[in-house]
């Protein structure tokens, strides 16, 4: 009986699972609820993160990734065994194949890490591959061409940038700069100007539902509540998307600089592909309004936004263990 092959998207927001043959079968936030008296689990993904910023003293809601690096070894471990047994069944013949997507530029510790969590967690076999080979993978992108291909993917936690061509990657670039940080910009946004004080949720709710990288044409309001600075009490303000664009201006300025960071160490012969190609972007912050035509502007290279963006990594890490042969040479070595 062949084993399941899975790919993991490990991110410091969101874990996607691919199966192969079946597509994405799991896509839940990489957060954990953890007891504080015996390090019991209590919750684990969507039902974990509805208790972020609620709880009581005895519960301990904690991320256990950060910057796409596993910051609690065992944590990691549990939800991901959790994770692992959702998509595959608690009782199983068979132990799953595992590919899973870690940020480019991890040290070996790290990405053994991951590795050894992995197998702790059930798995028979468990591969790496980097963010941007499985992201442009997942995008459907011709790497195993010697033409130039670029991707700039936007994490929860890590931002890349990469040029690929023969099925490895060339050039590639990073910034701690996600998803995670521009939430945060809106949240000290208002704090700074109307002494108010959101949630990580209220934060990520108002960058989805009114957020812009550029300007728009019909602005957007949103009604925001949280808490006063000032007298302590409850309050509800209006919050525009014209603000919003203000108070996300330097992450997505820290993001711009990485991509054409990029572009400047290209190999000539390479950069005009990418100046035919355009570069394709992928992960959940390329989600954000008008991403694409703000790194248009920024670096001269037309850009636009993979379809379903949030899956690229995992598609493209189930993608790289059916490939595994060809690509065994780009994939980090343990």
């Amino acid at each position: 009986m062949l084993a399941t092959q899975i790919g993991i998207d490990l991110g410091t927001v969101n874990v996607l699972v691919f199966v192969r043959g079946k597509g994405i079968m799991l896509r839940e936030p990489s957060v954990v609820a953890v007891s504080v008296n015996d390090n019991r689990i209590v919750a684990v993904g969507e039902e974990a993160r509805q208790m972020l910023g609620r709880t009581p003293e005895t519960i301990e809601v904690v991320r256990p990734m950060l910057g796409g690096v596993i910051a609690d070894y065992e944590v990691t471990e549990k939800m991901l065994s959790y994770f692992i047994s959702k998509v595959c069944g608690r009782i199983r013949l068979t132990r799953p194949e595992v590919m899973i997507s870690v940020p480019v530029g991890v040290t070996s510790v790290e990405s053994r890490a991951v590795r050894d969590a992995a197998m702790a967690a059930g798995a028979k076999s468990a591969y790496l591959v980097p963010e941007p080979l499985a992201a442009a993978l997942g995008a459907d992108m011709p790497i195993h061409t010697p033409t130039g291909n670029m991707i700039v993917n936007i994490g929860g936690g890590v931002s890349e940038a990469a040029v690929l061509a023969v099925n490895g990657i060339v050039v590639w670039n990073s910034v701690r700069v996600g998803g995670i940080r521009t939430d945060d910009a809106v949240a000290a946004y208002i704090r700074r100007k109307y002494n108010l004080l959101i949630g990580e949720q209220t934060a990520e709710e108002i960058k989805i539902q009114v957020g812009s990288a550029t300007p728009l044409e019909q602005e957007m309001q949103i009604e925001v509540r949280g808490r006063d600075q000032v007298s302590g009490l409850p309050k509800t303000i209006s919050v525009t998307s014209g603000e919003v664009t203000e108070a996300i201006g330097e992450p997505l300025s820290a993001l711009a600089a990485t991509a054409r960071a990029v572009l400047e160490k290209t190999p000539p012969e390479l950069a005009a592909d990418i100046i035919d190609r355009g570069i394709v972007m992928t992960g959940g912050g390329s989600l954000l309004r008008n991403i694409d035509r703000f790194l248009t502007r920024e670096t001269g290279v037309p850009c636009h936004v993979a379809d379903d963006p949030l899956a690229c990594v995992a598609k493209g890490a189930g993608k790289a263990l059916e490939q595994y042969a060809v690509l065994k040479r780009s994939l980090p070595s343990l």
